[in-house]
Order: structure tokens, then C-alpha cells, then sequence
């Protein structure tokens, strides 16, 4: 850990020891959750009571009283928080408090090397023996489609040499079975695989062996018919995202790092974010419930991604009806289908219109001041990533905002 991110966690550590009682607010993606329970896990330890709340935004407003605030993957872009907020993120920082740990404050890359989940579990080790939660890390770096380098690899080498993370190679799909694993995918999202579940279905029939008794499952020959039928609507990057990295959490009570990650981040943008928790406190409860949560979920993304509608023919904005699914359609319409440059969607909550922006990573463009200024001047707020970011503003100021967005990325 370099001294600067360090010495920011032993200060959030030594914040949060003097408490008796800390409000924990986290973001509601697979980052938040998971940073908010390894610090959950680190406070119980230490016998710090709190209460966890998993929130798609926050306001200063909302941080009144008395009680002690601590904010996961969230709070950083906000630059008027109580000073004595404590904050463990690591989005673009506009946040001065000296309460602040933030691998961008480190000079360490927050969008590929250390996720808020990483961020966390930095602040966990200060406050005790908490190396067991190194595998709620890979959650947050899968979410938030990190990469196992720089300090993300400090940590999963940790993990793996005290046994937590077992790495492997494998299909990257999560799912109860076979058959959900193809049709539900949305990461990769495959074109004509997606929501295809009669298809998949006789897929996976025709790639059994015939010659066995028990027709064993021929997965090669799956993957190939997959990928034929896909590949005509297909990026590389889609395809190649069937396949790959692997990671089994062996403390955890789902062991697959991707589903996992599926699971909790299902959980939070449908408003379930407490099953999602809960699972990362390690109870199995709610598991049953917590699969046909992201089962539903991933549906509404597959539906939202095959009727995204085209924003007044300004290109790359897109309009979904459903406001817990356009950051993930986002992701896929820059990630997994063929596209010219960054892609914006939102989609209408009551009056207030929720944003979400990605950029390819060979664009030069940094979304997040980009779309803080842009929600700033339409009376709303933003911020996040320079390849992801996200806002929330007046749904009548959404031409306004489309057009300055057009305008920033023709520039």
C-alpha cells in the first residue's frame, strides 16, 4: 500500500474506532454493497454497532443529527458533506474532509487498479485481523470491470496465498444452471443468446453426447454454436468475455466470484440492496429469493437493451422505461454490441431523469467532470468515473443535457 493510501485508511480506522454507532451508507451496485460489508464485518469484529443502508444516491441533507456517517462507494464527488463524514470510495474526488480514503488521493488509478470494495478493505486490515475478506473485494473489481492489477492484485494475491481466492478458467456466466447461465447473460450481453431461452434450451440438448449413456454435456461444442449464432451482432470483447478468469471465494456463501457479483448487484439496483448485504455477511437465508432477483433483473436488462430508444437522432443517446436497468444497458451498448463512441441512457423516475455514460477506453474523454458540469447547469448532480459516470437531473432539462453531451464528445 503506497503511504499516502495508508495513512488515509489508518485515519478512516481510527475515525470509526472512536464510535460506538456508525449510519452506513453505501452506493447500490456490487462495488457498494461489497465495500460497506467488509467494513460491516471489520466494525462487528471490533464491536462497533451500525446500521447498513444501501442507497442509489445521497445527499448532505440526508447526514443530519448527531450520528456518525460512513459512506461506501459513494460521497466522494460531493463537496458539501459534513467535514466529519467519513468516506471509503474511489470515484473523482471533490470531497475535503480529512475523513477520506481514496486511491485517487494516492495518485493510484480508481477506475482499473482499486475499487471501493479494495478501498475498504485497507480500512478493514487497520482495524484488525480481517484478511478473510479479501474475497468480497473481487465482487466489487468484477462490478465495477476492474482489472487484477496494482493494488487490486496486491489484494488477490493476499487472498490467494492465505486459501481465501482460488483462481481458475472457466465460463464467466452466472446462473443455477446450464441453461440460465446463456439466456440470462448480460455480461457479455450476446445478440440472439440473450433472453433466447428455448433456443438455449435446444442448444444445450444438441450439445450432449450422444455416444455416452449419461449424454454428458459437450461444452465445447455449446460454446461454438453460441458464439456462430452471436457472432454477426457480436464485438470481440463480448465473445471473448464467455470466457475467462475465475475466481472461487472460499469463505463466501455464494462461491463464484461472477455470480456473486451478479447476485448482489441485482439485489441492489431493484431496491433489495439488504438481501444483497446479507449475503455478503455471510447468511444464506435469502439465497433462493437473491437468484430470482437477478434472474427477473437481467431479463429487464435484455428486454431495455433490445428496445433502447434512439434520443431525438442524436447519436449514442438512448432512452430505456425501466430505472433500475440503464446503467447496465449502458454498459452493454458500449461494451458488447458495435458502437462508433461513448453512449449515454437514461430513462424517467418520477420527475427526475437517472443517467448513465461510458466511454470506450480508447476515447480521450473524462465523463466525469464532463457530466458533473452538464448535470450542474440543468439543476442537477453528477459525477463518477472518467470511463463511467453517472447523474440524476430534472427530466424536463434532458434535451439541454443531450445536446451539451453532443456536444462534448464532438469536441
Amino acid at each position: 500500500m503506497s503511504p499516502s493510501l495508508k495513512s488515509a485508511a489508518e485515519t478512516v480506522a481510527a475515525q470509526i474506532r472512536r464510535q460506538e454507532f456508525i449510519e452506513v451508507l453505501a452506493h447500490h451496485d456490487a462495488d457498494g454493497i461489497s465495500a460497506a460489508s467488509i467494513l460491516c464485518h471489520a466494525m462487528l469484529r471490533a464491536g462497533i454497532r451500525f446500521r447498513l443502508r444501501v442507497r442509489q444516491d445521497v445527499n448532505a441533507s440526508d447526514l443530519s443529527g448527531e450520528s456518525a456517517y460512513l459512506l461506501c462507494d459513494i460521497g466522494a464527488g460531493m463537496a458539501d458533506l459534513p467535514r466529519t463524514t467519513m468516506v471509503v470510495d474511489h470515484h473523482l474526488p471533490l470531497f475535503e474532509g480529512e475523513f477520506h480514503a481514496n486511491p485517487r488521493l494516492a495518485g493510484i488509478d480508481g477506475d482499473r487498479e482499486l475499487s471501493a470494495a479494495g478501498t475498504a478493505y485497507f480500512v478493514a486490515q487497520e482495524l484488525g485481523d480481517n484478511r478473510d475478506l479479501a474475497g468480497l473485494v473481487i465482487p466489487g473489481i468484477i462490478g465495477d470491470r476492474q482489472e487484477i492489477l496494482g493494488k487490486n492484485l496486491e489484494i488477490f494475491n493476499n487472498g490467494v496465498a492465505n486459501g481465501i481466492i482460488v483462481p481458475d478458467r472457466g465460463l464467466t456466466l452466472p446462473g443455477r444452471d446450464m441453461i440460465e447461465r446463456w439466456y440470462t447473460t448480460t455480461n457479455p450481453y450476446l445478440a440472439n443468446i440473450s433472453g433466447a431461452e428455448q433456443l438455449v434450451e435446444d442448444f444445450v440438448e444438441q450439445a450432449k453426447d450422444p455416444s455416452s449413456p449419461n449424454k454428458p454435456l459437450m461444452l465445447d461444442v455449446l460454446i461454438s454454436r453460441v458464439v456462430l449464432e452471436a457472432a454477426p451482432k457480436a464485438t470481440l470483447a463480448g465473445l471473448r468475455g464467455i470466457w475467462g478468469d475465475t475466481y472461487h471465494l472460499q469463505r463466501e456463501v455464494i462461491e463464484d466470484a461472477h455470480a456473486l457479483a451478479a447476485v448482489i448487484d441485482a439485489c441492489g439496483k431493484t431496491g433489495n440492496g439488504d438481501i444483497g448485504a446479507t449475503l455478503c455477511l455471510r447468511s444464506s437465508h435469502e439465497i433462493d429469493r437473491a437468484w430470482e432477483i437477478t434472474r427477473q433483473h437481467r431479463i429487464r436488462v435484455i428486454d431495455a437493451v433490445r428496445t433502447a430508444h434512439p434520443h431525438e437522432g442524436i447519436a449514442g443517446v438512448f432512452e430505456v422505461k425501466d430505472a433500475t436497468v440503464q446503467s447496465d444497458v449502458a454498459d452493454i451498448l458500449s461494451r458488447d454490441l458495435p458502437a462508433s463512441g461513448p453512449v449515454l441512457v437514461y430513462a424517467k423516475s418520477g420527475e427526475y431523469c437517472r443517467i448513465s455514460a461510458r466511454s470506450p477506453f480508447s476515447s480521450s474523454l473524462e465523463l466525469g467532470p464532463k457530466v458533473r458540469e452538464l448535470a450542474a447547469a440543468c439543476g442537477g448532480s453528477g459525477g463518477g468515473h472518467n470511463l463511467r459516470a453517472g447523474a440524476t437531473i430534472p427530466c424536463n432539462k434532458i434535451g439541454t443535457f443531450a445536446k451539451g453531451w453532443q456536444e462534448a464528445i464532438a469536441s
